[in-house]
């Protein structure tokens, strides 16, 4: 499971996750909500130990991810990430791209990165498309190389950054459709999202972050459905 407790965040003197805790448990979907500036895709970020933290601890599989001894490069093996960007090689082709971080950080043969490299982009529905070059992607298909990239590493978590927030309207549905996929698939996930529908629909939890804190936490038809703080409520209905 990954544990968080009490972690605060600061840049410089801008603190930005003030005392969060938040457990997400193996199999489980949590979903993160909120306005901008309130901790959520930085929190991701220290998850995944991409920043350092000030206070407080996280633990994955019992590992502390911020302990000068923990190994990152292994622990991040587990933990899959995919962010708003998905930053791909232009130069290399789809398959090439996904093959690149089995093959340099595990250390599989050729012939093993591309076996797990085309497992993964058949399953995100890429398997027509390995010899194509990202640039000829639609960012639908390119947010799905991206998934396809990380599952590769055969990741216990995925985390999503607002996976569709840099996508067209017409090209979100089918990344929602491949996260939808995963979660069904028992993957264990924390989705920074403002798709409120779908993390209603996915989600196990629903945690609503404001001003660095976890504000309100539930099940989906609680807090999204019902919510009990008018933070919640007045947020909800912004972004509806």
């Amino acid at each position: 499971m990954i544990e968080i407790d009490n972690v605060h965040k600061s840049f410089g003197n801008l603190d930005v996750v003030k005392g969060v805790s938040l457990t997400v448990n193996k199999g489980e979907v949590v979903s993160i909500i909120g306005g901008s500036g309130s901790g959520k895709s930085t929190l991701l970020m220290c998850i995944n130990g991409l920043e350092p933290i000030q206070k407080g601890s996280i633990r994955v599989d019992g590992v502390e991810v911020h302990h000068h001894a923990t190994d990152l490069n292994r622990l991040r093996q587990k933990i899959g990430i995919v962010f708003q960007q998905w930053n791909a090689f232009p130069h290399l082709t789809v398959l090439e791209n996904v093959m690149l971080a089995p093959r340099k950080v595990l250390g599989k043969s050729t012939a093993e990165a591309e076996e797990l490299a085309v497992q993964q982009l058949t399953h995100v529905g890429l398997g027509d498309k390995l010899k194509v070059f990202p640039g000829k992607l639609s960012g639908g298909q390119q947010q799905r190389m991206a998934i396809a990239r990380a599952l590769a590493m055969s990741p216990d978590y995925m985390l999503f950054d607002e996976a569709t927030s840099a996508l067209d309207p017409q090209l979100v549905g089918e990344v929602l459709d491949t996260m939808r996929m995963l979660a069904e698939d028992g993957m264990t996930m924390v989705l920074v999202t403002h798709e409120i529908r779908f993390a209603r629909d996915v989600s196990d939890r629903v945690a609503f972050f404001r001003n660095g804190l976890v504000h309100e936490i539930g099940s989906p038809d609680q807090v999204i459905g019902s919510p009990v703080h008018a933070e919640t409520a007045d947020f909800l209905k912004s972004v509806r």
